[in-house]
């Protein structure tokens, strides 16, 4: 409730403070601020420490803390997620090893003309970050990409992060139709993707076209649910807009909160 981290897993907070020689109760701070997104004022209150120190304790330690948790977010062998596949997913979709999906986060109106400009997002109607989120078929997070303003495209964002480059030969990625023009930069690295039947304008789905939709559909839904989760860390909630001071480190705060849900119960029973 109050740090993202459960009770069998809190002995975190022992091997972060060994690993790192970071106050225990500074780490805390950090994690209280990411997942309640409590003021600078309120963790003044409840630390006991003036409000600007705070501040500067929060934006020093918190690349530390996402360079020690960072190796939970784990690029698994096609292998190994075969082993693990989800019911669902044994029949026709075996192959998938991934399902991606774009993240977008509010952020404040930056003050230069320039960066209102790359971060402005038509979906949104407002300046976002976005990042790249991929889990496994059984919901563990195994990639998060760096941040990218809110003009860019899903499809700009895959080619312009470094996920390609971690996977295998033959993988299948799952996708919605915004990826659609992925499919040639795929191909020639000889991976598959699979998504929803495109739709023309005035044209109908046939039968075939409209169960392969609803399939794949209720296969992405896993996704949908890990970003669910990370939407759980207030910080990174739905119009919980972040602070211009904040942005240069919200890279790291999105590597804690998905390293930090890979430790939680499973996603699927």
């Amino acid at each position: 409730m109050y740090i993202g981290i459960s009770k069998e897993c809190y002995f975190l907070i022992e091997l972060l403070h060994r690993h790192t020689n970071i106050n225990r109760e500074h780490i805390l701070l950090c994690l209280k601020k990411i997942r309640l997104n409590s003021t600078f004022s309120e963790l003044e209150d409840n630390f006991g420490i003036s409000l600007s120190y705070a501040s500067k304790l929060f934006l020093r330690n918190l690349p530390i803390i996402s360079g020690f948790l960072k190796p939970f977010i784990v690029n698994l062998d096609k292998n190994l997620i075969k082993r693990n596949l989800p019911i669902a997913f044994r029949h026709n979709y075996h192959n998938v090893s991934c399902i991606i999906d774009c993240l977008e986060i509010d952020i404040q109106k930056p003050s230069k003309a320039l960066h209102q400009a790359l971060t402005w997002s038509e979906y949104k109607k407002g300046n976002t970050v976005k990042y790249l989120i991929s889990c496994t078929p059984n919901g563990l997070v195994n990639y998060v990409s760096q941040g990218f303003g809110g003009r860019a495209s899903d499809v700009t964002i895959v080619e312009n992060c470094n996920f390609l480059d971690g996977l295998q030969q033959g993988t299948c990625i799952l996708a919605d139709r915004g990826f659609k023009h992925l499919e040639q930069i795929l191909h020639e690295k000889g991976i598959k993707l699979l998504r929803p039947p495109s739709v023309n304008a005035g044209a109908k789905l046939s039968k075939t076209e409209v169960r392969q939709t609803k399939i794949i559909a209720s296969l992405r839904i896993h996704i949908e649910r890990v970003i669910r989760r990370v939407r759980e860390f207030h910080m990174l909630k739905q119009h919980s807009v972040i602070n211009t001071n904040i942005c240069r480190v919200l890279d790291h705060v999105i590597i804690i909160a998905c390293a930090l849900i890979n430790l939680q119960d499973s996603l699927i029973k």
